[in-house]
């Protein structure tokens, strides 16, 4: 077995872990066409606040660099890179389309390369294999998928302790390389050599609980029309052996916004017009106006509401997590933020990023001079505001005391 150099390429939520990983047993290269983030990750710091000092520091070989001739030695490339939607809610393959077309500059005989973004079917062998064919016609590389399951924030489910799904359809010494560096990544392997069959269990992972997340959103806003105990509801439900455990909520995030309509799109190339699919999305977006309203409706309750300090706690996609990509959190505050000038936003843990642009308060002094405390995302460093509101008898706002 020839030696492996492998290069990431991507550095966000997906890449970072892996190169955390394989740094540990290779000569590895991190590659991000964002300069920042490559700056911030040479000096220790990682804006998801996933990985600490001791994790990012690099040993003898090891880089991290937005240099793109930095990736011309390697042989094994990993590309973990954004796969969002465009406007009109079609995939966005730009960014993977840019990967290939990079690695299409460097690729060698016998190189392996392997895609972890999230994709429909045929993705990986009829666009990223054909834009590496296109410019090398009589070079012979192997290509795969594995699929993602990072869950930001889940320090139980981590890459190393959940089962990966590894494709390709390769001769027994090249499926040999990819066992040796994956394995390095979690402990077990889940093979396959069908790369499209492996492409779609990825979207029906999330689509399923897209699903069923939109399913309880639903039956929640029932029960508060029927004026009926929604977590009542909930616990008798629970008492059944084959009841599953899903919970109403905001639903934000790189995966779950996204993932159905890829699943959609790859239907409609087959002329398959899907009805399950999407049915959560309308719910799931939906919620952002139930909880504007819902917040709207206590203001209204307070005497001269708009004269007193307004604060906002929590704005990421989900609890404990910095990412605040498609954050129903923020479409709420920035509702209210028209409705009332006195309103601001308190996250303790949301990119530094994020809140330089946006000016989002992260001082624990400042916000405990508001008379009012709306919770909506419930960080477990925003307990202590919350206590303290609490405790001076503060008026608590707490839309999703549901969830």
């Amino acid at each position: 077995m020839k030696k492996i150099y492998p290069c990431i390429i991507g550095l966000g939520y997906v890449g970072l872990p892996l190169f955390v990983s394989l740094k540990k047993k290779f000569k590895i290269v991190g590659y991000d066409i964002s300069k920042r983030r490559i700056s911030e990750l040479n000096n220790f710091k990682d804006r998801n606040k996933e990985f600490s000092r001791k994790e990012l520091t690099l040993n003898k070989g090891c880089l991290f660099t937005s240099n793109k001739a930095d990736i011309k030695d390697s042989n094994f490339y990993i590309v973990a890179v954004p796969t969002p939607i465009k406007n009109n809610k079609d995939p966005n393959l730009i960014y993977v389309k840019s990967a290939f077309t990079l690695i299409a500059n460097f690729i060698k005989n016998n190189d392996i390369i392997f895609l972890e973004s999230t994709v429909y079917p045929g993705t990986t062998l009829e666009i990223c294999k054909r834009i590496i064919q296109k410019k090398n016609k009589n070079i012979h590389f192997s290509i795969g998928y594995s699929s993602e399951r990072i869950n930001p924030g889940d320090k139980i489910h981590n890459i190393k302790n959940i089962s990966k799904v590894v494709s390709i359809d390769a001769d027994n010494k090249t499926i040999s390389s990819v066992k040796s560096v994956y394995k390095n990544v979690s402990k077990k392997i889940v093979f396959t050599k069908k790369i499209n069959e492996a492409e779609l269990s990825k979207l029906i992972e999330n689509t399923q609980r897209d699903l069923n997340i939109g399913l309880m959103n639903e039956i929640m806003i029932l029960c508060e029309r029927a004026n009926l105990d929604f977590n009542e509801v909930l616990r008798l439900a629970k008492t059944k052996w084959n009841f599953l455990k899903f919970k109403p909520g905001l639903v934000g995030g790189h995966c779950l916004p996204v993932d159905p309509y890829y699943l959609s799109y790859f239907a409609k190339k087959l002329r398959f017009n899907t009805k399950i699919t999407l049915a959560a999305r309308k719910t799931n977006n939906s919620m952002e106006e139930f909880i504007f309203k819902k917040i709207i409706l206590e203001l209204k309750k307070i005497k001269n509401y708009k004269k007193n300090k307004i604060v906002v706690m929590g704005l990421t996609y989900k609890s404990d997590v910095p990412d605040y990509r498609n954050s129903l959190a923020i479409n709420i505050f920035n509702k209210l933020k028209k409705q009332n000038k006195n309103i601001k936003a308190f996250d303790p843990i949301i990119e530094n990023s994020f809140i330089e642009i946006n000016k989002i308060n992260n001082n624990f002094k400042e916000i405990m001079k508001s008379e009012i405390f709306i919770i909506l995302v419930k960080h477990k460093q925003i307990d202590k505001a919350v206590k303290f509101a609490k405790k001076n008898k503060k008026i608590i706002i707490d839309p999703l005391s549901l969830i």
